[in-house]
Parts: C-alpha cells; sequence; structure tokens
C-alpha cells in the first residue's frame, strides 16, 4: 500500500457512502483511501451527514461557561485516585510527553527545521485544563481495570448542571458513532473484516475529552497550549473548535499543516492514536501534533472580543478519544506489520529516515494505557 504525496489538504472521506451500502465498489474504494490517509498524514477529514452544528456549538457553549468558573468550583470535580480518568484536570498538570522521550525528541531532531513544533525542551504541564466523560458501554464481566471504566462526574452549579449530560450525551454519541464508523472503514481499507476494530473496542472506556485553554491568561503569541503528542487510545476524532491553532504532522513528508475544517455541517477531524500504531505493527503511526497560539487563533480572539463580548475567551477542542477495551490483547495483526515493514522499506528508498524500528510487545489495553499516562503525569 504506497504512500502518495500529500497536498497541505487532508482528504476527505465520505462515511455516508460505507453507511448506505458498505459492500458496494464506491465503499469499498472510500475504505481504501480512509486506510491510505491514515498511512499517509495519521490523519482524515470524516463527511458524516448526520453530525449537527449545532449540538457541537451547544457542547462548546456549555463547556465554555463551565470552565470560567472559578478554580475552586472546578476543584470540586478533579477525581486523582482514578488518574484523572473522569472529570476535571485543570491547568498545568498534564505534562507533554515528547518534553523528556527520546523517541519522541529524535522525530523532532529529523525534521526540517522550518517543520518544527514549538520548543518543548523548556516546556512545563501543558496551561490547559480538560473534562473527560466517559461514552463506553459497561462490559458484561469484571473488568482488570476498573479505574480506567470509573463512574462520571455530573458539575454541581446551577445552570450547568441541568444542561450537562443531556448537551455531552446528544454531541458524545454523535462522535462515537462517527468515529466507529471509521474504524470499520480502516479494517476494511487495510483487508480485514469491518468489524476486526469496532468489536475490539465495543467496551472500551471512550472520552468525550474537551480540552479548556483559557485565552486571557495564555493568548499571547506562540503560547503552547498543548505541547507536541501522540493520543494514547486507538482514534481521536474533533468537531469544530472556535479558535484555531492546530497543527498536524504528515507521516511521509514532515511537513507542519495547519488544520482547516471544511465550512458546512458534517465535518469531523480523525487523527490516529498509539493503539492503532500498535495492533498495526506500526502500518499506521499516531499523528503527532500540536495546540498553539498562532496569528489565526489572535484574529480570532480579536473578533469573537467584538461580536460577543459577554461570552468567555476561552478554547475549547471539541474531542472524543475512542479506546480499544482496557481488558483486550493489543498485540500486532501479522498481516498488517508485514505491511508495515514494506511501507518502511519504501520510505526508506525515499531517503526518509524514520528513525529506530519500534517493536510492539503484546500487552493488555489497560497496561498500555497506564504505561503512557505515567508519561503525562496523570498516573504515578
Amino acid at each position: 500500500m504506497p504512500l502518495s504525496e500529500p497536498a497541505m489538504d487532508l482528504p476527505i472521506i465520505d462515511l455516508d457512502v460505507f453507511l448506505t451500502s458498505p459492500t458496494s465498489a464506491a465503499a469499498q474504494a472510500e475504505c481504501a483511501a480512509a486506510a491510505r490517509a491514515l498511512i499517509t498524514y495519521g490523519a482524515l477529514v470524516l463527511r458524516d451527514s448526520r453530525v449537527c452544528e449545532a449540538d457541537n456549538a451547544a457542547f462548546l457553549d456549555v463547556m465554555e461557561d463551565y470552565f470560567a468558573q472559578p478554580a475552586a468550583a472546578l476543584a470540586a470535580d478533579l477525581r486523582p485516585e482514578v488518574n484523572y480518568q473522569v472529570g476535571v484536570t485543570l491547568e498545568n498538570t498534564e505534562k507533554p510527553k515528547c518534553a523528556v522521550d527520546a523517541p519522541c525528541l529524535d522525530v523532532i531532531k529529523r525534521l526540517a527545521p522550518v517543520e518544527r513544533p514549538l520548543d518543548i525542551g523548556a516546556h512545563a504541564p501543558d496551561p490547559k485544563c480538560r473534562f473527560f466523560w466517559r461514552m463506553g458501554e459497561t462490559p458484561p464481566y469484571e473488568t482488570q481495570f476498573p479505574g480506567l471504566n470509573a463512574e462520571n462526574v455530573v458539575p454541581e452549579e446551577e445552570g450547568i448542571r441541568e444542561r450537562w449530560t443531556p448537551v455531552l450525551e446528544r454531541w458524545g454519541k454523535c462522535m462515537k458513532s462517527a468515529v466507529t464508523g471509521v474504524a470499520e472503514m480502516a479494517a476494511v481499507g487495510m483487508g480485514l473484516p469491518a468489524e476486526t476494530f469496532s468489536d475490539a473496542g465495543r467496551y472500551g472506556p471512550h472520552l468525550l475529552a474537551p480540552t479548556a485553554s483559557d485565552l486571557r491568561k495564555y493568548g499571547s503569541k506562540d503560547t503552547i497550549l498543548a505541547g507536541f503528542h501522540t493520543d494514547l487510545n486507538f482514534l481521536t476524532i474533533h468537531g469544530r473548535s472556535r479558535y484555531p491553532g492546530l497543527h498536524i504532522w504528515a507521516r511521509n513528508t514532515g511537513r507542519k499543516i495547519a488544520v482547516r475544517m471544511p465550512a458546512g455541517d458534517g465535518h469531523l477531524l480523525v487523527q490516529a492514536g498509539k493503539q492503532l500504531e500498535h495492533i498495526s505493527g506500526g502500518l499506521v503511526k499516531a499523528g503527532f501534533h500540536e495546540v498553539v497560539v498562532n496569528d489565526a487563533t489572535l484574529a480570532t480572539m480579536a473578533r469573537r472580543q467584538e461580536e460577543e463580548p459577554e461570552r468567555p475567551l476561552i478554547r475549547i477542542s471539541s474531542t472524543f478519544f475512542w479506546t480499544l477495551a482496557s481488558d483486550f490483547d493489543l498485540v500486532p495483526i501479522p498481516k498488517l506489520e508485514q505491511t508495515a515493514r514494506e511501507v518502511r522499506a519504501e520510505q526508506l528508498d525515499l531517503g526518509r529516515d524514520e528513525g529506530q524500528a519500534v517493536t510492539y510487545p503484546p500487552m493488555k489495553v489497560g497496561e498500555q494505557v497506564q504505561q503512557e499516562l505515567k508519561h503525562i503525569a496523570l498516573m504515578a
């Protein structure tokens, strides 16, 4: 499955074609395009006509209102005893793994200087807050990882509490349905049964996982809101944020891409995570990305202050983490592992050094998650 040279715009994959007639020639072609996009970029733009931008707007509104509360009110929703896997995580808690991770620093070193992320070498923990709202189906068995499957936290503040669950559930179910479709399309595009990944993720502790960055405090140019990193889960899906600043890196060129979502309803951004990299034996690489304050962020801040001065100046990421079940055995699929070796050889022939070969030892998904949480300071 050779890689092609990417343009600045990410491929747009039409989920409707697959949902309408999964075995049609058009659907099969769309699945192949989805797999190519994940292999080439580590990301794609998804078109899903079921997605309503009004639901995303309602979600962003309630999140802005929630994170505009005083820190003491937010602290009531902290759950460090379950490694922050539900409830709020306050700013300056989560650390970018790449700041101290040798393989990640090697990735940065091999990028052309103009394509490198903002320097995270001296970067403190990210100044963003986060909220985790679990969207997983309760497993019909006793999990070995109960801390990764904890009960949700509902804020107490009047005016927020009443809106909270219905708004989060509506938007979360929309994104969960969309990203599950991508998992099935990717499987088909890689020559696997459609349910290969979706069955493995049926009982995953999926998370609606918005971040919040207070642009009144952290709104100067080149502020790092989320340092250069990959996501630990299988696939991450984003709705439209009100503020630009997300950069991703294309695997096969190392080019930095400023993400711009197409206008109108029905578009979501999907990124590959570490679990997909692991199960594919490195055929798909988890996508590196950062969130920073850039010129486009500043322009949007000025416009928002003029048009809606009463609204909090807070950047919310409309993010959902789709993950495999905690008790699932995370082992590379031999067919994909072989293709991964072929792709790596192709890259080398093209003069693209991907660094040291990575090994993917067998482990439970829950063990993989716990290892990653320790790297980003969310687990002792």
